[in-house]
C-alpha cells in the first residue's frame, strides 16, 4: 500500500515519462470530479475527496508545498461543498448558478493578491523555518502560490455556485500547465491542458439560463 502512494512507484513507462500509480489515479479522479461539476453533479464531491487526498501524498514528495497545503483546503470546502449541494437540491430540485457583484469581484481580485503576496513569502522560506519537515527549498514559489490562492477563490466561488469560478479555473491551468511540466510531472501536466478545455466548457454550461431540471443525485 505504502509503494503506490510513492511518487518513485512506477505503472507504466510512457514514451520515456515514468508515470507512478499515485499521479495516474489522483488524475482520474481529478478528472472525473471536474467534468461531475461542470454537470452540477453533486457527486463531484466524493470523488474529488479521493483526488485531493492522492495529490496532497503527491505534491508532498515533489515539494510543491503549497499546492500540498491547497489539498488540505480542498478536503474541507469539499465536505462543506457536498452538504451545501445536497441542502440547495433538495429545496429546489435543481442547483442554480448566477454571476458575483462588481464589488465582489474587486474584492476577490484584492485578496488574490494580497494572499498571493504573503504565501509566496512563506513557501519560500518553508525549508528555512522547517527543515525536517520541508528538505528541499519550493520549487517555483510565487507561481505556486498565485495558483494555490487562485485555486482557493475558485473552489469557493464554485462551490457558492458562482460563474466567475470557471474565469479563474481557467487561469490557474493555464500556469499550471508550464508549472508541472517543467516539475516533470508531464501526466499532471497534460491533464490541466484537457481541464482548460474543461473549465471552458463548465463556463458555457453554467452561463446558460438556469431553469429547473432533474437535479443529478
Amino acid at each position: 500500500m505504502l509503494s503506490f502512494l510513492n511518487v518513485n512507484t512506477v505503472m507504466i513507462d510512457i514514451a520515456g515519462y515514468p508515470l507512478s500509480y499515485i499521479e495516474f489515479v489522483g488524475t482520474v479522479f481529478y478528472f472525473l470530479s471536474v467534468f461531475l461539476i461542470s454537470k452540477k453533479n453533486i457527486l463531484t464531491w466524493p470523488i474529488g475527496i479521493i483526488s485531493v487526498v492522492l495529490y496532497g501524498i503527491l505534491f508532498y514528495q515533489i515539494q510543491l508545498y503549497s499546492d500540498m497545503m491547497e489539498q488540505v483546503y480542498y478536503l474541507v470546502i469539499s465536505i462543506v461543498g457536498w452538504l451545501m449541494w445536497k441542502k440547495k437540491q433538495d429545496e429546489e430540485s435543481y442547483i442554480p448558478t448566477s454571476w458575483s457583484s462588481f464589488k465582489a469581484i474587486i474584492v476577490f481580485t484584492i485578496i488574490t493578491a494580497i494572499f498571493t503576496t504573503v504565501l509566496t513569502y512563506c513557501v519560500s522560506n518553508f525549508h528555512v523555518w522547517l527543515p525536517k519537515v520541508f528538505p528541499e527549498p519550493a520549487s517555483f514559489p510565487f507561481l505556486d502560490a498565485l495558483t494555490t490562492i487562485m485555486s482557493f477563490v475558485a473552489m469557493y466561488l464554485t462551490t457558492i455556485r458562482k460563474n466567475e469560478g470557471w474565469i479563474y479555473w481557467i487561469v490557474v491551468d493555464v500556469i499550471a500547465t508550464g508549472l508541472y511540466w517543467v516539475k516533470d510531472v508531464r501526466f499532471i501536466a497534460i491533464q490541466y491542458i484537457i481541464l482548460l478545455c474543461m473549465a471552458v466548457y463548465g463556463l458555457i454550461n453554467w452561463m446558460r439560463k438556469n431553469h429547473p431540471t432533474t437535479a443529478s443525485t
